[in-house]
């Protein structure tokens, strides 16, 4: 294909290569055009090239597409995994575990850790329900106290951080 490809027949080139592969809409025929770096032509360079370089994309459709007896569609680029990615960092504990941990920090006197590991495993309600139950039974655990203390602390300067960045916009 010589000369400027121009936008009538850019589009009839696209329409001819969608009737042939089956596509519903055009971006559907990218997954035919191999892509320089390996894998398919991303529909958002598709779309770039329709307005900027018509006669490259037209030369592409007409090698890959109409100038191929039975076009195949291009084996996607290998990407990075998402979402599943496991934390090599993080050591999981089961509910066993935690409790456990929280004995023998109870039997050290470490209030600390009694604190952190509550924390983690409560939201605000159930330490305000655990603290009063706690009262009503006529004990005063100081550590429950300090993580409910902690909790309320953290949601109330949350709340502020909120606030502030909403009247920032």
């Amino acid at each position: 294909m010589s000369g400027h490809v121009h936008t009538n027949a850019i589009e009839e080139l696209i329409n001819k290569a969608m009737k042939k592969v089956g596509a519903m809409k055009e971006s559907d025929i990218c997954r035919f055009i191999p892509a320089t770096a390996g894998g398919y032509v991303h529909h958002f360079t598709f779309k770039k090239m329709k307005g900027e370089e018509p006669d490259k994309l037209g030369q592409m459709i007409t090698q890959h597409i109409l100038a191929v007896e039975k076009p195949g569609r291009v084996v996607p680029k290998r990407r990075a995994a998402r979402g599943s990615r496991k934390r090599r960092d993080q050591v999981l504990f089961t509910k066993q575990d935690i409790e456990r941990i929280l004995k023998m920090a109870k039997m050290a006197g470490d209030d600390e850790m009694v604190r952190k590991v509550i924390a983690q495993r409560q939201d605000l309600k159930t330490l305000k329900r655990e603290l009063m139950s706690s009262i009503r039974q006529g004990r005063v655990e100081q550590h429950l106290w300090q993580t409910y203390v902690d909790a309320v602390q953290n949601q109330q300067q949350q709340q502020s951080q909120l606030q502030a960045s909403a009247m920032a916009l």
